[in-house]
């Protein structure tokens, strides 16, 4: 086969070929790509995700309202006030004197307004030792975190002042400020720290400091870039810090290890003997092409996100979409190029007893794995056996999942006992059930204050109660000027969510329809944190089915397109989905029920957080493509170059082996981090992703994967004759074609 007729084709190697040739060119591409996209970001700012705009449904309803009136809801805060003991009342001289001095001075502060007495709202317990003085904070809500300092500051001073009583306050400004306090450094210090963690398992990998830093510094500028764009398409989609936080965990976890597959690969090539121009066509053909196929199946999987109908979702989904594409484009363009240009002085920074051992280990083993290469001859022998054993594990870790638990954890789930303002959320919670939390009722009429309207939320508060939805006190704001009332309904079973969500039913099915929904042109859509809980998990709900469809469709398709084979794409998915479903079942083993919570430094909570399923499912369904395609590449190679399917599955595992064991060890330790954070919810996705990608990297691709395959023989490889008219999107990945098909210089790689 001469040059006129190249075997090697596709769109990776003909970029790695042209980068490697034009190397400044594409070098300077991607710096002025960054460095534009960072500007443009800066220029154009980032508009995030409104309150309005976050939820479908009722909650959706009343926050387009709000907005629409042009009325700014202030930070509320409350001030409970409560007998240490059994003896003092709130009818005492000594408790209405604390009172009065908590008045006078959160008022006297000049941060708030609106400042309420408990004895003229009645928001006094019905055993009479506890008190609930309330108030807004002044100015924007959002902002109200970075004021309250002086209140909390006062509301300490009258504490000091009456020791008898327990004098403590708790709302959103004060909960925003606690927060900030105690996990801003939290999360940033765990993002910070991901990338010094992901070198140092580099610089064990590679035993080079130059060969380490190139992932990192791919990664880091993908991040950067997507960033910018971030900014730019926010203003057709909006984002928000989630979504930012997300796309530079993924971000980071597939940038380094799309360059991790290349540069490995590189590095064997020129290790077998290959001059650096071959070894680097060779890359580009066979690890460019997986990341690819990889980095497709990713976005694929995100973008199943935008199915949701959840803003926060969408913007999860298309930031995680748009930076595994940057990192993908920066893989199979400027990695090419930067090897290129460096040589040999890759290996430049060489850690002397690392090296040393690794070319020790690559002269005895030949560059296998001696580990997986004995797991692989056990496997390979009883393969039936190796299948039942590791799917009966998985399914075994999987079973919890069954019962799993969803639900918008509490302030106490989330956060324990480790601060003091959690505990005052429950001693406001025990004393006025519902109360820390309300439910809100927004209520639009032509006339607000006409008769019919009046009585009609006259009666409402009246049913609130008798009807068992509420104990009260049901207190009611009105809005003259834009004809609007706020109805705040304490509900019955506080921040027990299953009881709370049973009272909102009554509200809206039972009270609501009695009462407000008898007058026309009243709009009385309910809102709060328990009806947003609700509304979240009935719109997440009705996206599952959609979102798992299109994730798994899709990616069965592009399995199939690329491999040519009807059973890999089946396999893929079913692998993949066990995977996930043993994520699953640790995550509800752990966090729902408690079994071995402390040795992740986590809690049972009884639940699991309303968005991580679909979200794992996603994300893992995205990065576990990662390995597989790698793997399953390098074994169709082997295949091509004449082996036969056992000694090609035998080849492709130990070979990848270890370029997978270091990008799993590197994206589990970067996860990790994540699960060492104090909110229960982090610990959550952080394990979840952690225990998913290690269960991925090592039963299913050192496991399961060759047991199948070594079942299925040549089987592996069927296609049925009426899809052979599918589009042929698979390439010829032997080095051998790579080789002989080398073109002269200066020569162009054509299809």
């Amino acid at each position: 086969m001469g040059n006129g007729d190249l075997r090697v084709r596709g769109i990776a190697a003909r970029a790695g070929g042209w980068s490697a040739r034009h190397r400044w060119a594409a070098v300077g591409i991607w710096v002025l790509f960054v460095v534009l996209a960072m500007g443009l970001g800066s220029a154009t700012g980032r508009v995030d995700v409104k309150d309005s705009d976050q939820l479908k449904g009722e909650t959706h309803t009343a926050a387009k309202i709000i907005e629409d009136a042009g009325i700014e809801e202030p930070a509320s805060e409350t001030v409970l006030i409560q007998a240490k003991g059994s003896g003092v009342r709130a009818t005492d001289a000594r408790f209405r004197a604390a009172v009065s001095a908590v008045v006078k001075a959160v008022d006297g502060t000049g941060k708030v307004t609106d400042v309420t007495s408990p004895y003229t709202t009645k928001t006094i317990s019905k055993d009479g030792r506890s008190a609930l003085v309330q108030f807004d904070m002044r100015g924007d809500a959002e902002t109200a975190g970075d004021r309250v300092a002086p209140v909390l500051k006062a509301v300490d001073g009258v504490q000091k002042d009456h020791e008898t009583l327990r004098i403590e306050e708790i709302g959103s400004a004060s909960m925003q400020k606690t927060f900030d306090d105690a996990f801003g450094d939290d999360f940033e210090k765990a993002e910070l720290s991901a990338v010094p963690v992901a070198l140092g398992i580099l610089l064990i990998a590679f035993g080079a400091l130059v060969a380490a830093l190139l992932p990192v510094a791919l990664a880091v500028t993908a991040i950067m870039a997507t960033m910018g764009l971030m900014g730019v398409v926010s203003h057709v989609m909006p984002m928000s810090d989630t979504a930012n936080s997300v796309m530079l965990l993924v971000g980071l976890a597939v940038g380094v290890d799309y360059c991790l597959f290349y540069l490995r690969r590189e590095r064997e090539e020129r290790e077998a003997g290959r001059d650096a121009q071959t070894a680097l066509r060779i890359a580009a053909a066979t690890s460019g092409r997986a990341i690819i196929v990889s980095g497709v199946t990713v976005c694929v999987a995100m973008a199943g996100m935008l199915f949701t109908g959840l803003a926060e979702f969408e913007a999860m989904g298309l930031a995680s979409l748009m930076v595994v594409a940057v990192a993908m484009v920066g893989s199979v363009t400027v990695l090419p190029a930067l090897l290129s240009l460096l040589g040999e002085r890759v290996e430049k920074g060489r850690i002397p007893f690392l090296r040393r051992a690794m070319e020790r280990r690559t002269a005895r083993t030949g560059g296998e794995s001696p580990f997986w290469a004995a797991v692989l001859r056990g496997v390979l022998a009883k393969p039936l056996v190796s299948v039942l054993v590791a799917a009966g594990a998985l399914l075994a870790i999987a079973a919890p999942a069954v019962g799993m638990k969803t639900q918008n954890l509490t302030l106490d789930q989330e956060f324990g006992n480790s601060l003091p303002i959690v505990q005052t959320y429950n001693r406001v919670n025990d004393a006025f059930p519902g109360g820390s939390e309300p439910a809100e009722v927004v209520v639009k009429a032509k006339d607000i204050n006409a008769p019919d309207v009046k009585s009609a939320l006259a009666d409402f508060k009246a049913r609130a109660i008798s009807s068992g939805a509420s104990r009260g006190p049901v207190e009611i704001k009105l809005h003259d000027a834009q004809n609007i009332a706020y109805v705040y309904v304490p509900l019955v079973g506080g921040s027990d969510l299953d009881k709370a969500g049973a009272s909102l039913d009554k509200l809206r099915d039972e009270v609501r329809p009695a009462t407000l929904g008898r007058i026309d042109g009243v709009q009385a859509p309910i809102t709060g944190q328990v009806a947003g809980s609700h509304d979240f998990n009935d719109q997440l709900g009705g996206a599952v089915i959609p979102v798992f469809a299109f994730v798994v469709v899709f990616a069965f398709l592009l399995m199939l397109l690329s491999f040519r084979s009807l059973t890999v794409a089946i396999t893929s998915i079913v692998l993949n989905l066990l995977s996930v479903g043993a994520a699953y079942g640790v995550l509800v083993a752990v966090f729902q029920h408690g079994w071995g919570a402390s040795l992740v430094g986590a809690e049972g909570v009884g639940a699991i957080i309303t968005w991580l399923p679909l979200f794992l499912f996603v994300i893992l369904f995205g990065l576990s493509m990662d390995y597989h395609v790698f793997v399953v590449s390098r074994i169709r190679e082997a295949r091509l170059r004449g082996r036969t399917t056992k000694d090609a599955i035998q080849h492709g595992v130990v070979t990848t082996a270890g370029v997978v064991t270091s990008a799993a060890v590197i994206m589990v330790a970067v996860f990790a981090i994540f699960g060492t954070l104090s909110m229960q919810s982090m610990k959550q996705m952080g394990v979840g992703l952690a225990v998913a990608v290690l269960i991925d990297a090592t039963i299913i691709r050192g496991v399961l994967l060759p047991a199948v395959m070594a079942l299925l023989g040549e089987r592996n490889w069927y296609l049925p004759k009426w899809l052979n008219r599918l589009p042929d999107l698979t390439h010829d990945e032997a080095s051998e074609a790579v080789v002989a098909s080398a073109p002269e210089e200066n020569a162009p790689l054509r299809v």
